[in-house]
């Protein structure tokens, strides 16, 4: 059995929300393999380990630019939420945004800006501001006859959540049409998921949830006759929450994402997404 430090067993802790005692008993359960600690903690009932991992205690702010059929969300990371929100961080990122847009995110680093390379200007930024600060997540949307739309939410003076979302098969200059997908903007701001359609969904994540609701049933203690469809229905409540077209719409929870995209016309759909929160990755 696995040595397991309190320093272990606080990281999981802080992780997965679980006690310090299930979280010890988890490590010990699982020779100290975190991932699969997680897991265990999930098929026991005690810890909403999928929606915590990932978390950070990285500070920054993000940026959206949709210009035209160009969008970007850049993310800007530093130590504080003061230095986040303070004049100088604010507009190095609105250039680094603009950049993006401009001239693409490809060998971002070497590219000018004022006069430098872009390391050489983020490397200045964090000398004049104090802090350690480097460029985080980076999306960039391009699209000739798709239709672009991003939102950010700003909270303690910075841009905390960045979304791009593209819709395709829709007339781009329609308002209805521009509002909807701002609308689906915010939704994926609000309601985070991970893949347009529950078929993006990696095969190896699938079977991982399988394993996970199986073990739940079986703690349950329900009819092993029942086990495959309470199985199925726990699968389709996964779905439910990771991809977008079957999430309820947070502004009407008795329509799906998808429902009010196909409103738009026979041939409207989702193309793609990007989020990015600040702390989480």
């Amino acid at each position: 059995m696995a040595d397991v430090s309190a320093r272990d067993v606080a990281a999981l802790r802080k992780i997965t929300g679980a006690g310090m005692m299930d979280c010890k008993k988890a490590l010990l359960e699982n020779d100290g393999d975190f991932d699969r600690a997680k897991d265990w903690l999930r098929e026991k009932g005690i810890a909403g380990a999928a929606k915590r991992e990932g978390r950070a205690a990285d500070q920054g702010a993000v940026e959206v630019l949709v210009t035209g059929g160009v969008g970007a969300v850049v993310e800007l990371n530093c130590e504080t939420d003061f230095v986040a929100k303070g004049a100088s961080f604010g507009a190095a990122l609105s250039a680094l945004t603009r950049l993006v847009v401009d001239e693409g995110d490809s060998e971002l680093g070497a590219k000018q800006l004022n006069g430098e390379s872009v390391d050489d200007y983020v490397k200045g930024l964090s000398g004049t501001l104090g802090e350690k600060i480097e460029l985080g997540r980076i999306f960039r949307f391009e699209t000739s006859d798709g239709l672009l739309d991003g939102y950010k939410h700003v909270q303690n003076e910075r841009g905390t959540v960045g979304v791009l979302v593209e819709l395709g098969g829709v007339d781009r200059d329609d308002d209805k049409v521009r509002g909807v997908a701002h609308d689906i903007a915010l939704h994926i701001a609000s309601a985070a998921p991970r893949y347009v359609t529950r078929d993006e969904v990696p095969a190896e994540e699938v079977a991982r949830e399988r394993a996970i609701y199986e073990a739940q049933t079986k703690e349950e203690g329900k009819p092993e006759q029942a086990w495959p469809k309470i199985v199925e229905g726990k699968l389709n409540g996964f779905y439910k929450t990771v991809a977008l077209v079957e999430q309820a719409f947070v502004k009407d929870n008795k329509q799906t994402i998808g429902a009010v995209v196909k409103a738009l016309g026979p041939d409207a759909h989702v193309r793609g997404f990007a989020r990015v929160k600040i702390g989480e990755e």
